[in-house]
């Protein structure tokens, strides 16, 4: 199969699944609203730690806004699971299996889908978090990093949404198993600096945590300018999760194939 075609492939796989999750909205809507929930909650309730010496003066709204845009990525996750469960069910997806269409790109759609409806939720996000008074230290270069940054750890989570999803072939299954990731979000720096993290065994849970290396990218920009060592860190963890949870999903793919 060349390229060409395997590019063609995914692309009408992709725009099968983002028109039915247009068809359907409400499938997203409640994951947006709790994430903006989030947001206003933190910065509400939190924002006077921002004047402790360790924040340098940085703006607590700048440091607590990926916390928001990261919860989106592992709540939105399931969408792609969902929509390999509803192909499955329904049948679809053994016809799909009939096609001369490659595995893989059956499988990339809804998972690039996926990472779409997180990228319209974070400039969502960003809009809300401009609305409330975000200064964006990079400009407008700095949100379009933040977005790619979402967009990657979004790939990453529906990769391995849709690999439960191939394996269990249960909607229930292919959502609850995203639920795993929610506590990477607090084993991290998610309210404060690393340095005001005073249990040593979250301080250790932080630094293996590839949640913290996104956090941080998505701060440097926002907050410090263009900080190259915790944007290279970000995009390093993204593609080491992207690399296993899509393998995952693609192994899960070829078992599906052979359990017909």
């Amino acid at each position: 199969m060349s390229k060409a075609s395997f590019f063609v492939e995914t692309y009408l796989h992709t725009k099968r699944s983002v028109l039915v999750t247009l068809r359907n909205p409400f499938t997203f809507i409640p994951n947006l609203m709790i994430s903006l929930f989030f947001l206003f909650v933190y910065e509400g309730g939190l924002s006077g730690i921002s004047e402790l010496p360790e924040f340098e003066g940085a703006n607590y709204l700048a440091f607590i806004l990926p916390v928001s845009i990261v919860s989106a990525a592992i709540g939105g996750a399931g969408g792609a699971g969902q929509s390999l469960v509803r192909d499955l069910e329904n049948g679809y997806f053994s016809k799909l299996l009939l096609t001369p269409s490659s595995r893989l790109a059956i499988v990339l759609g809804p998972i690039i889908a996926g990472m779409l409806q997180l990228c319209v939720q974070t400039i969502l996000i960003l809009v809300v978090g401009l609305l409330l008074g975000l200064e964006v230290a990079t400009g407008v270069g700095g949100m379009l990093v933040v977005i790619l940054i979402a967009i990657g750890w979004g790939l990453a989570f529906a990769g391995y949404s849709a690999g439960v999803a191939l394996r269990t072939k249960n909607a229930q299954a292919a959502q609850a198993g995203t639920l795993i990731f929610f506590p990477l979000i607090f084993l991290s720096t998610t309210f404060v600096p690393y340095e005001l993290i005073e249990a040593q065994w979250l301080r250790v849970a932080a630094v293996i945590n590839p949640t913290t290396y996104i956090f941080e990218s998505m701060r440097a920009v926002l907050i410090d300018g263009w900080v190259w060592e915790e944007l290279v860190k970000g995009l390093t963890a993204i593609v080491i999760i992207c690399v296993i949870t899509i393998s995952f999903a693609a192994l899960n793919a070829k078992k599906a194939v052979s359990r017909g």
